[in-house]
């Protein structure tokens, strides 16, 4: 049973990185490598898109072997995290729409508010239920 979860959590990464691999290609590769050429920048994301998908079902994979207690600590994870990103996000979009912030509301704080809302969560609920 472990040896089994190691392997998909292994899969996982590997999916993990290539990802973020094909992200950097996407972002830095149109100014850096081709020079804003469409056809490898669309290449370049629908790559990225690809991995992205192939990411999120290993993901699935990987929650799919939890046994039931470990499931819900994920579970109550997500869905605070999705609720704490929906409400701070809007408002910060909404800062930025009214100029309350003299920054414009970048999607990258977002994605870290998420990562660290769900590491936090996490701790939390395994510190509770384990």
């Amino acid at each position: 049973m472990k040896e089994e979860r190691k392997k998909r959590l292994i899969r996982l990464a590997i999916w993990t990185w290539s990802w973020v691999a094909t992200l950097a290609v996407a972002t830095f590769g149109p100014k850096y490598i081709w020079e804003e050429n469409t056809f490898w920048t669309t290449l370049a994301i629908g790559l990225n898109l690809v991995n992205g998908v192939l990411m999120i079902s290993a993901n699935r994979s990987l929650f799919n072997h939890y046994d039931e207690l470990e499931r819900k600590i994920h579970l109550e994870s997500m869905g605070l995290t999705l609720g704490l990103t929906v409400v701070t996000g809007l408002s910060y979009s909404l800062l930025d729409q009214t100029n309350l912030i003299s920054s414009n509301a970048e999607i990258s704080f977002l994605v870290m508010f998420i990562s660290i809302t769900y590491l936090v969560t996490l701790m939390i609920n395994r510190k509770r239920y384990l």
